[in-house]
């Protein structure tokens, strides 16, 4: 007679923890449907399909397509509202730099989340979802926010600040989106760790140099640039100063 088995047994998955990662699964297929499709263009057909799920399961866990779709958008935007939260308490020039690695890195684990945006944004009209004019309205707000009360108010006019949020959006935003196309036109994945890594040094130091305070503390001045020394050419720096 063999002897009994007493080695452990692997505990079983407790019907709430199947229930969660059942859950995340729909909203990783319905973010990448989203984003391709847009809001109107993707049924919960398509997600149930896209998961290996019957329709009537999808009831399960989001009550409606609107449920579904503001779930992917919690997911997504929530973290970033928070980092921007912080980032506009705090006030440190610094941390302009610091929350550009944040936003990278989580966008990064969600790229499909900025194409999403920009397919309902490029509907725009009727078509674009109010729930989403609800979560990246308190995204321009924060960001609003953060330079009014940072270095950067003493550098431009206040009617540029929402032109500098809009900037700061499309280099972040934007790299996500052109991924795709990029990685077809050149060959390189712009998603890979190595650029990805690149990229965030690279934008961080540009936002620091947009975000920073002037030279000489004054707001605006020149449109808030800088402006370099004349010379002539050839000529020597007594000459320049004639």
């Amino acid at each position: 007679m063999s002897p009994p088995d007493i080695r452990p047994r692997a505990a079983a998955e407790s019907p709430r923890r199947k229930g969660e990662r059942t859950a995340e699964r729909i909203l990783d297929a319905a973010e990448k449907l989203f984003a391709s499709r847009g809001y109107s263009g993707t049924t919960l057909r398509d997600v149930a399909s896209a998961v290996g799920l019957r329709t009537p399961s999808l009831y399960n866990h989001f009550e409606s397509k609107d449920a579904l779709y503001e779930a992917v958008l919690a997911r997504g935007i929530s973290p970033v509202l928070r980092a921007l939260v912080e980032a506009a308490e705090s006030r440190q020039a610094h941390d302009a730099e610091r929350l550009v690695k944040t936003l990278m890195a989580q966008l990064a684990e969600r790229p499909k989340l900025p194409q999403l945006i920009q397919h309902e944004s490029l509907a725009g009209g009727e078509h674009l979802s109010p729930m989403l004019r609800e979560w990246i309205a308190p995204i321009f707000a924060r960001a609003d926010q953060m330079i009014e009360t940072g270095p950067a108010a003493n550098r431009w006019q206040p009617e540029q600040f929402p032109l500098l949020v809009i900037a700061m959006y499309n280099i972040i935003v934007g790299y996500f989106t052109i991924a795709p196309l990029y990685k077809e036109v050149n060959g390189r994945d712009l998603l890979s760790s190595k650029m990805l890594e690149q990229q965030t040094r690279l934008f961080g130091e540009l936002i620091v140099l947009i975000f920073g305070s002037s030279p000489t503390g004054e707001p605006g001045g020149q449109g808030g640039i800088p402006q370099p020394e004349v010379r002539r050419l050839g000529g020597s720096e007594s000459d320049s100063k004639q």
